[in-house]
């Protein structure tokens, strides 16, 4: 029984210390480009030799994209689909053995957003970080905007 316990803890904390070294952080901020629109700017702030990928892949099969949802607010209304921009790599990678779309250092993902009403607007993105060895299991990060 002391081992199983021993075990848990150990296993607990080495996943809380893999938490605490995670290769990419997110921030947020939303741009008032009119009277009731926004552009909502997420920029992932990788750390050298990792990357993330596209929301654009072309098949399913290979990394997990990035994906931004959105909880439900009638009072916000997504314009045009989400852009990507940044230091983009296309082609064959070894890792998946297919050919993708990933993203190092510091790219961006805007999405244009009109509102009715100020309001906030909440959800998470998910994403899935690799080196050119290893990919780490997929994460969820919590976002909010006070759209003013």
């Amino acid at each position: 029984m002391k081992k199983i316990a021993f075990f848990a803890l150990a296993l607990f904390c080495a996943s809380a210390v893999f938490a605490q070294q995670s290769p990419v952080k997110w921030s947020y901020e939303a741009k008032k480009v009119a009277e009731n629109t926004y552009d909502l700017v997420f920029t992932a702030n990788i750390n050298d030799g990792w990357y993330i990928y596209s929301q654009y892949l072309e098949s399913d099969e290979g990394p997990i994209r990035t994906s931004f949802t959105f909880d439900e607010n009638a009072a916000v209304k997504l314009d045009g689909k989400n852009v990507e921009d940044g230091k983009k790599y296309e082609g064959y990678d070894d890792l998946f053995g297919m050919n993708i779309i990933k993203f190092s250092g510091k790219p961006t993902f805007t999405q244009r957003v009109k509102t009715m009403k100020p309001t906030t607007l909440s959800g998470h993105v998910e994403f899935m970080t690799c080196d050119h060895e290893r990919c780490l299991p997929p994460s969820d990060v919590q976002f909010r905007f006070d759209l003013q």
